[in-house]
């Protein structure tokens, strides 16, 4: 059965994070042709509902005018797309800095989040932007330095995390953290959850699931004593592991990102190992994908969730330029939808 919630749209930073002109990087892709890519997709005709941002160059200049975010949002429209979460520049090398750092530092993550309220603010205004979240993290990669003294650096986050979600509450928008173990004290299920508790702000502060990242989070990779499995695990011992995590996160969860993974980890550049993102149909794929989801999604009405997102981080640009790769994306989606989908 065709459900018309929630929404399935497409991840545009595939084209950006782990590109540059680095050695062992490739180019971006623009945002014009991951627009392309997005809309060029059909599956039993359906298409994309629309696509979630990275608001960072090359894709969107953070201090975009007005004038340029509302062309942008004509653009879009015309492509029959709407326009569902955004990812706020929160890094260092971009408007932000680490959320565990110096005053200086904080500040800068927090003009991070000012930024993307201003954007999320005018998309909002064109009608283009109707739903999702401001995707942040702690902009700390690894957990090296949170290890130090993970009480006091998890305290200085959610103090961070707590302003941040002040000035988003203040623009009528929300934010959700993306748990992934390259980001500390971000970077295992437990320690995602007592972050999100210390903050304490579910109106405002969510969670972000990615099912590629967390089931690296159920394998513990950067906190062994989190794990709740072993690589060698049985399927009912994933599905009793996995039950037991997103029953911790899914009250928080404001935000899904549909994905694929193989157990392994990668990373380019300047971007730190991370769950490696694989074709929904990738022969080494660890995840059935519409029962996992089915996990996330349960509730998700209630919580305010109103789209998808497929995310392809890091996929290499020879499978990004594929036509093909987005029409199993674009299948896949359709089948959660057609799972777990609502009126």
């Amino acid at each position: 059965m065709s459900y018309p919630l929630p929404k399935l749209h497409n991840a545009m930073w595939p084209g950006l994070v782990g590109k540059g002109d680095g050695a062992d990087q490739e180019p971006p892709l623009s945002l014009d042709r991951m627009l392309d890519l997005t809309t060029a997709a059909e599956v039993d005709g359906q298409r994309f509902d629309g696509v979630d941002l990275f608001l960072f160059l090359p894709h969107l200049d953070a201090d975009a005018s007005d004038d340029d975010l509302n062309q942008l949002a004509d653009d879009i429209a015309g492509r029959g797309l709407g326009i569902g979460s955004l990812v706020a520049p929160v890094w260092p090398g971009t408007v932000g800095d680490s959320a565990m750092g110096d005053a200086d530092a904080r500040e800068k993550f927090l003009d991070a989040i000012r930024s993307a309220c201003r954007i999320a603010g005018v998309l909002d205004a064109t009608g283009v932007r109707n739903c999702g979240v401001i995707r942040i993290d702690s902009a700390e990669f690894g957990v090296a330095k949170w290890r130090e003294n993970p009480k006091a650096n998890t305290t200085r986050i959610a103090d961070t995390f707590r302003e941040a979600a002040r000035i988003a509450a203040g623009a009528g928008q929300r934010l959700a953290a993306e748990g992934e173990i390259c980001w500390a004290g971000m970077h295992s299920w437990r320690d995602m959850l007592d972050l999100l508790e210390e903050v304490d702000m579910p109106n405002t502060l969510g969670f972000q699931a990615d099912l590629a990242h967390t089931y690296l989070y159920l394998l513990g990779y950067n906190s062994p004593e989190h794990a709740l499995i072993s690589p060698g695990h049985t399927t009912d011992e994933f599905y009793a592991a996995y039950g037991e995590m997103v029953s911790k996160l899914r009250p928080w969860t404001t935000d899904l990102h549909i994905a694929q993974n193989d157990g392994e980890v990668m990373g380019a550049g300047s971007h730190d190992k991370t769950g490696k993102h694989c074709p929904p149909d990738d022969p080494n794929g660890k995840l059935d994908i519409v029962r996992c989801a089915s996990y996330w999604l349960e509730g998700a009405r209630e919580r305010g969730i109103e789209h998808i997102c497929w995310d392809g981080c890091m996929f290499p640009n020879r499978v990004l330029e594929d036509g093909q790769t987005w029409n199993a994306v674009l299948s896949t989606m359709i089948e959660v939808r057609d799972s777990d989908g609502w009126n």
